[in-house]
């Protein structure tokens, strides 16, 4: 009996041991809504994100390592005798940092920056975007409908080189959603 208790302690030991050493499965991330509104100036889309940085990117930002990510917006007519339309293609980026003069995080989304204290509310940043303009006044027609996708995903190809090969088949560098899709009506902004 005794023998039987100490493998079973060495099974679990062993268990115990691999769980410790095997890199934690990355989460992906998931676009959980996304509404595209009619202004004056055009339609606006706003989205919320689910992701979070695994310690290995968190580790790599405050060394220096600038992190790339861009949501991507695409909207199409579809057409019954060819390929989809493509109407609108949008991207918009984020460059996630650490200025380490300042002990301060640095979010660049498009050609504005914010500053942090810490990387939680930098990221917060990143999950929730509100009144982007992707498609002026007069670029869709009102009463049509049109298919939208968006998807939100790391760039790799952004990393330094050394990185890049790093990530190469790396679950811990790959964050990069599904594309969410849906159909949505064009309408003035009177109707809605």
């Amino acid at each position: 009996m005794a023998e039987r208790i100490a493998s079973l302690l060495r099974f679990w030991a062993a268990c115990t041991l691999l769980s410790l050493c095997l890199p934690a499965a990355a989460e992906t991330p998931t676009i959980s809504y996304a509404a595209i509104q009619s202004h004056e100036e055009g339609f606006t889309l706003d989205a919320d994100i689910d992701f979070h940085l695994n310690s290995r990117l968190e580790d790599a930002v405050q060394r220096g390592v600038a992190l790339h990510f861009v949501l991507e917006a695409e909207i199409t007519a579809p057409r019954w005798y060819w390929f989809d339309e493509a109407v609108v293609g949008r991207r918009l980026e984020y460059r996630l940092s650490y200025q380490p003069i300042t002990r301060k995080y640095r979010l660049n989304i498009g050609s504005l920056y914010r500053n942090f204290d810490s990387i939680e509310p930098a990221v917060q940043a990143m999950q929730r975007t509100r009144n982007w303009l992707i498609a002026p006044a007069g670029a869709l027609r009102n009463g049509i409908s049109y298919d939208a996708a968006v998807r939100f995903r790391l760039e790799l190809n952004q990393l330094p080189k050394p990185f890049q090969v790093t990530a190469i088949g790396s679950n811990d560098w790959t964050i990069d959603s599904d594309w969410l899709r849906w159909t949505f009506l064009a309408a003035p902004p009177e109707s809605q």
